[in-house]
């Protein structure tokens, strides 16, 4: 970040930043606001793999444009929807990992979210679902920070006993046909809820966020979901075998122990189809319920007058890297869904700019006609929407814990660590990322201008920042509090 822009944005978060005038004039448009949990780039017009079934986000990429290059600010919930929520990088909030909640950052406590800005802008509020990581706000905080609660984000129903016996016990951990009927997951509820929201036709303008929890682990789904793909005809990821040989040894810290199994575990027990097919159910799902708000959009008569954007928060591993889950700086982990339609928005297009999900807040309020916030640190993507062609000024930088950087562009993943190992990627030639470039003179030019894009400083973990930190303390690396040995060995289960 540059010295005047990280100056700026001191003194506007400090401020909260200024409070936008009422809206005026012209009827605004509203905002359906729609977030996906752990969805990857297993969808239709993303093209992740090819036997997904996303009828209804292909309908409405149809409609609209999809960003086929967005990447989210970090591959993990919490810091992932603070930065979307907030408009700032994880390195300028020092929310890294699963807690705490950002308003205990003395800087942010005023800090005016996505919901605030519009809120004073004359936007009713609505938020149902996990849009929020789980658990935030707290009840007492709700009504300051959105007008309306539907429900909120929790995982659904679970069998009395796990289908699979992981080699971690986490109850979420878990992947199987369940329950019996779609009315059975929580996530069925959450669209219901919006359904009748939009059937009730509220008041404009306003911003109505929808957040599911699928395909989040435990992959469950009934039965149907699971029967659009056949175990027998399934495709799995295309891996390598050798693929980490030529990675740092720090890459392997930001994923040192997660309750995910490892490929090899996977493999040895015969559940790597089992957990594709699962995860491939579960995005089919999510898809059926998305269609579900899309279509009351539509019979309610506001779809004309209503922004709609589909994102999700991070990507997922199944196989690729040798791991599974997210915690990662390769594609799988920050490679999202990132569509919008409605007004002012190119249909039909496809977008293959970097874009990042930093840049919902500063997007949305220039669709809306709003005021800029200025402490926010995306760009708008309205250029874009108008033409898909549109420069773009920057690539798109996802950080994970203090220090940790990936710089995506059009053609090259460019990684730093915070021990100051690297790797590069030629997309053009290597979309799977499996030759580390890093290490090759050739390219130095190349690693010293995508370097200019890492932020210069990163921010400390805000106190109480707890579950999947890794920290590089005076020169060891500590995950979850604990010290990393120099010879102790990945863990491959």
């Amino acid at each position: 970040m540059r010295p005047l822009l990280a100056l700026a944005l001191g003194v506007a978060i400090a401020s909260g930043g200024s409070h936008p005038p009422r809206a005026a004039g012209a009827e605004k448009p509203n905002v359906l606001f729609i977030a996906i949990d752990d969805l990857n780039d297993w969808v239709g017009p993303l093209g992740g793999h090819p036997q997904v079934k996303t009828p209804n986000i292909d309908k409405l990429a149809a409609r609209g444009t999809t960003f086929t290059n967005a990447h989210c600010q970090a591959p993990l919930c919490n810091p992932s929807r603070t930065s979307v929520l907030t408009g700032l990088r994880p390195s300028t909030t020092g929310v890294y990992a699963l807690s705490p909640w950002f308003r205990t950052s003395e800087k942010l406590k005023d800090h005016s979210t996505l919901f605030q800005w519009f809120k004073r802008s004359g936007y009713a509020t609505i938020s149902t679902g996990k849009i929020f990581h789980g658990g935030y706000p707290p009840k007492e905080a709700r009504a300051a920070e959105v007008d309306t609660f539907g429900p909120p984000g929790a995982l659904q129903p679970r069998p009395k006993a796990k289908f699979v016996d992981t080699p971690d016990p986490h109850p979420l951990v878990d992947w199987g046909a369940f329950p019996e009927k779609d009315e059975d997951c929580f996530d069925h509820d959450v669209a219901t809820w919006a359904v009748k929201h939009l059937k009730d036709r509220p008041n404009g303008p306003w911003l109505l966020a929808v957040g599911f929890q699928h395909p989040h682990v435990p992959c469950y789904a009934p039965q149907k979901w699971f029967d659009l793909y056949p175990a027998d005809q399934l495709v799995l990821p295309n891996v390598k075998d050798d693929d980490r040989d030529d990675l740092p040894r720090f890459a392997s810290y930001l994923h040192w122990k997660l309750p995910e199994p490892r490929l090899k575990w996977l493999r040895g027990a015969k559940q790597w189809g089992p957990l594709v097919r699962a995860y491939l159910a579960s995005v089919s799902f999510v898809d059926a319920q998305v269609g579900r708000v899309l279509d009351a959009l539509r019979e309610s008569g506001l779809e004309q007058n209503t922004v709609v954007v589909l994102w999700s928060d991070h990507g997922w591993h199944l196989g690729e890297k040798g791991i599974t889950g997210k915690n990662t700086l390769w594609e799988r982990s920050t490679r999202v869904a990132l569509i919008f339609a409605g007004p002012k928005v190119a249909a039909n297009a496809r977008c293959d700019r970097p874009a990042e999900l930093l840049d919902l807040y500063p997007t949305l309020a220039d669709l809306c006609g709003l005021p800029a916030n200025p402490a926010n640190e995306g760009l708008s993507l309205a250029p874009q929407l108008k033409d898909a062609k549109a420069a773009r000024e920057r690539p798109a930088v996802t950080t994970h814990n203090p220090g940790n950087h990936s710089v995506r562009t059009e053609k090259w993943r460019y990684i730093v660590y915070a021990d100051g190992s690297e790797e590069l990627y030629d997309r053009g030639t290597d979309p799977h990322e499996w030759t580390n470039l890093a290490k090759e003179a050739k390219f130095v030019a190349v690693k010293k201008e995508l370097a200019k894009w890492v932020p210069a400083t990163s921010a400390a973990p805000l106190p109480n920042s707890t579950g999947r930190l890794l920290t590089f303390d005076n020169g060891v690396p500590v995950w979850e509090g604990k010290p990393i040995g120099p010879n102790a060995p990945f863990p491959e289960r």
